[in-house]
């Protein structure tokens, strides 16, 4: 037999010094000189919560109109080099969702394309002020995306403008609240799909010749896609005509190395709310929820950033749900 390990006076065998089989402290965590220690924050109570004043605005909506304003990231939203050297071309991308996407894609390295309707110009430049504060490039793209002509042009001009295109984020829609069915106008409800669904199918396949196996197109459907409320008749069918092409588009770009998916978004306070719901809905907004209170769009800016980066790479045909907890089949 060996001799034996030494005994301390306890009886417990030293301590060993550090080798193999012995696990290291960490380093400290000035060695990242990126890190922050981050508290946590009771999400119930992150932002506002109902109830809301009254703020009746016309479609489309203007941010600097609403009360409490949006939380777009434009504080908050750290980049981390996801995207860096892509290029975005996201519709609707002046305010609400679309714009909280721009902010954070171009943190992430991304120079973006934002559509959005020529009214919404002032929203517009400030994105694009956002987008440069983060030194990459901006491209303003006013005009109405029920034109297929639109629809083909801004995907020719982001490409000609940037060299091209490796996410799409088809973000752009138009809602208007309704009674009964005898008060929807056969143009409105055109108008909702000619936008929320037509407008998306013309600017991808547009897009389809200039994206590389890789690339990415994410649309933003909705809760609404999955629980339709008769108040939204024609917006919820739009959307779930989105969530449908979701899946389709999914499986057939798969063989072209394009991945497709969508986020569904639950009560998000954005223009949209005044704009295009009753005022006794918009005092009252995500109080149907679990946590108790809408969203913001700066909420929902890092799962878009997820679906377009390539640690995402075997992800496609999801549809992702932000909705304060909500449960959505």
């Amino acid at each position: 037999m060996g001799a034996k390990p030494p005994q301390t006076a306890t009886g417990m065998r030293p301590a060993r010094r550090h080798g193999a089989g012995t696990p290291r402290a960490g380093p400290p965590l000035d060695a990242y000189p990126n890190a922050r220690p981050r508290m946590t924050t009771d999400p119930l109570h992150k932002y506002p919560r109902p109830p809301f004043e009254a703020q009746p605005q016309s479609f489309p909506g203007k941010t600097g109109r609403m009360a409490p304003e949006p939380d777009h990231g434009e504080n908050s939203y750290k980049g981390s080099g996801k995207l860096t050297g892509q290029v975005a071309l996201i519709t609707g991308g002046d305010s609400g969702i679309g714009r909280a996407v721009a902010i954070a894609y171009a943190r992430e390295g991304a120079d973006v394309a934002i559509s959005y309707l020529p009214e919404e110009q002032a929203d517009a430049e400030a994105v694009s002020g956002w987008i440069e504060k983060a030194g990459r490039r901006a491209l303003l793209l006013p005009g109405d995306l029920k034109d297929p002509a639109y629809g083909r042009s801004i995907v020719a001009r982001t490409v000609e403008t940037f060299g091209r295109l490796d996410v799409l984020v088809n973000n752009g829609a138009f809602q208007q609240p309704n009674q009964g069915l005898d008060s929807v106008e056969d143009t409105i409800f055109e108008d909702h799909f000619r936008t929320n669904v037509f407008g998306p199918f013309y600017v991808t396949k547009a897009a389809l010749a200039h994206l590389k196996p890789g690339a990415s197109v994410i649309f933003t459907s909705s809760v609404n896609s999955k629980h339709p409320m008769p108040s939204l008749m024609a917006y919820s069918a739009t959307k779930g005509a989105l969530s449908n092409m979701v899946l389709s588009l999914s499986q057939l770009l798969a063989e072209k190395g394009i991945r497709v998916n969508g986020v569904l978004p639950g009560p998000i306070w954005t223009p949209f709310i005044p704009s295009g719901m009753s005022q006794d809905s918009v005092k009252s907004f995500g109080d149907q929820v679990p946590f108790g209170r809408p969203g913001q769009p700066a909420e929902l800016a890092s799962a878009y950033v997820m679906l377009a980066s390539e640690d995402s790479s075997y992800t496609s045909g999801a549809l992702i749900t932000v909705a304060g907890a909500m449960p959505v089949f």
